[in-house]
């Protein structure tokens, strides 16, 4: 009989924990623009939270998991009068930023949105502020939390520049339990070797399926998983900074580790090292909440409206047209490309057809417009079922080019008569970084929006003035922040 002896000698850490944990240790962001871009960010973030507490599908999830339950120094959750453990308040703040799908996005070979991470990161901020308060310390400032943003942002976002989860089936949130974990084991005073130990678990933790962002399956769980991974994440940074051990071949254990199990036994490749880039690129969601890859073609199908809008109030009209043609790249084909009935909101907003025809439709495209009621307008599958999606490499081409990253989309309508529409299209979304100087003034309208859907004029002039001050902001301290935000 022969026998296969295998090694008991405890390796190294991989390269890879080691990396994260040496750029949360050591690395000095000094980058102006992205402080700037992650204080427009943290707005954002917080301005989605806010509109999410107008659907109850969201606020039932919300508070403690026993009712009426009050932690002392622990984290509130803005908008709210909760006031949680860092560990649920994590995903209380997750979950309201990612309910609505209008926080901000990262597009590669894997796709995300950074700012979930906001979740852990202001929940651990805020209870150690209040902590080290009723101790007599000094808390943390805004500059704290802005900074972990940035490094939560990068890590999760050169993971996935030549990584593809999708591919393999797991959803992105993977990605935000890492970086959150690193962020936060930092924040919690973290050793180099804290962070290897929490982060390694994070890898080795079993991960979410994309199931339920796709058909047959998609449901309302896509918009808490994020909260549920950052949420994990400060669990396990918590444990890690008990004494709790890592496991340092988490990825490249033989026939055990992530890389064999989940990853089709192919190690990570990266583009660049760690920095500040993500954040400096990444991408807002400002003008309609709608999957990212069809934000230039909901921007098309409304420049579209003033003139074939009036073709299309009636099924008669709609039924005059031959075909809609949705040019776009090879992400949108594999995301949110849909045919067939959609059952629920979430089924909408990840169906390009959907938007597209809304936005033909109204001129506009609202969180509102992936309601039952509004989806129950037949012109809606009349127009759906007009539409042909075709992929144009060069687009496909930019999406990937990391001097470009455009995320286009075109659209043309084609009569029966042998008529048509102009062909219009759109390479950047307004939220791209190309386009920063229109579209920053339209984000923090949205967030003067937002304000007003949950505090009071006084309220709302006091956090929009801190907000738009960056050094001001930047030396509060995270509780003083967060305590203006209570409802």
């Amino acid at each position: 009989m022969m026998t296969t002896h295998i090694s008991n000698i405890r390796p190294e850490p991989d390269q890879e924990l080691v990396d994260i944990a040496d750029y949360i240790y050591d690395y000095q962001i000094t980058s102006s623009e992205a402080f700037d871009t992650a204080r427009n960010c943290l707005m954002d973030t917080l301005g989605c939270g806010f509109e999410a507490l107008d659907y109850p599908a969201c606020t039932k999830l919300l508070g403690p998991i026993v009712p009426g339950t009050v932690v002392p120094n622990g984290a509130k959750v803005p908008g709210t009068q909760f006031q949680l453990d860092p560990v649920l308040a994590a995903f209380n703040i997750g979950a309201m930023i990612r309910w609505l799908d209008f926080n901000d996005t990262w597009l590669a070979a894997e796709w995300g949105h950074p700012s979930d991470n906001l979740g852990g990161i202001l929940a651990t901020a805020d209870w150690l502020s209040r902590t080290c308060v009723a101790q007599g310390k000094s808390p943390l400032t805004v500059k704290d939390v802005l900074t972990a943003m940035i490094k939560a942002h990068e890590i999760q976002g050169v993971l996935a520049l030549e990584n593809s989860f999708n591919r393999v089936g797991l959803d992105h949130v993977v990605l935000v339990k890492i970086a959150s974990t690193a962020v936060v084991t930092g924040m919690l005073g973290g050793s180099k070797q804290d962070i290897i130990n929490a982060v390694s678990n994070a890898w080795i933790d079993g991960q979410s399926l994309r199931t339920y962002r796709h058909s047959p399956n998609t449901g309302s769980r896509k918009s808490w998983a994020a909260g549920d991974a950052t949420s994990r994440a400060v669990r396990l940074s918590l444990m890690t900074m008990q004494g709790e051990m890592g496991y340092p071949s988490a990825l490249t254990a033989k026939g055990w580790g992530f890389y064999d199990v989940l990853f089709k036994g192919n190690a990570f490749k990266f583009q660049r090292a760690y920095g500040s880039y993500v954040m400096e690129q990444v991408l807002f969601k400002i003008s309609f909440p709608a999957e990212f890859h069809a934000q230039t073609a909901v921007e098309c199908a409304i420049q579209l409206f003033p003139d074939v809008g009036g073709k299309l109030d009636t099924l008669e009209k709609i039924a005059s047209i031959d075909k809609i043609v949705i040019t776009t790249h090879e992400s949108a084909i594999r995301i949110i490309d849909k045919q067939g009935p959609l059952a629920n909101p979430a089924d909408r907003d990840h169906c390009i057809q959907y938007m597209v025809a809304i936005g033909l439709l109204k001129g506009g495209l609202t969180a509102a417009d992936y309601e039952d009621d509004v989806a129950a307008d037949p012109r809606i599958d009349a127009l759906r079922d007009k539409m042909v999606c075709e992929e144009w490499l060069e687009y496909t081409q930019d999406y990937l080019d990391p001097e470009k990253r455009s995320i286009a989309n075109a659209i043309q309508l084609f009569f029966k008569d042998g008529s048509k529409s102009d062909r219009v299209a759109v390479e950047y979304p307004i939220g791209h970084r190309r386009r920063r100087s229109e579209g920053i003034p339209q984000l923090v309208n949205k967030f003067k929006t937002n304000l007003a859907r949950r505090f009071s004029t006084a309220q709302q002039g006091m956090i929009l003035q801190l907000c738009l001050d960056q050094k001001k902001l930047e030396a509060t301290p995270v509780h003083v922040f967060v305590d203006m935000m209570v409802n």
